[in-house]
């Protein structure tokens, strides 16, 4: 299967349309909630990536030039 940055792009950026008319998380009251909050956040999206599978052959937007 072949598939063009702009397919990528649009397959990734779809999840989040999704996720956006969610209502906000609750405020956190202190640093250690809102520290909590990030990592669980972050634990999630790592979770969301994964499940996301991108062949070899797909070309990055970017280069690494040193």
């Amino acid at each position: 299967m072949r598939m063009t940055r702009r397919k990528l792009g649009a397959a990734l950026i779809a999840p989040g349309v999704l996720l956006a008319q969610a209502p906000p998380p609750a405020i956190p009251a202190n640093r250690e909630e809102e520290l909590n909050a990030a990592r669980e956040q972050n634990r999630r999206n790592a979770e969301a990536l994964v499940k996301v599978r991108v062949p070899m052959a797909v070309e990055p937007a970017f280069m690494f030039k040193v």
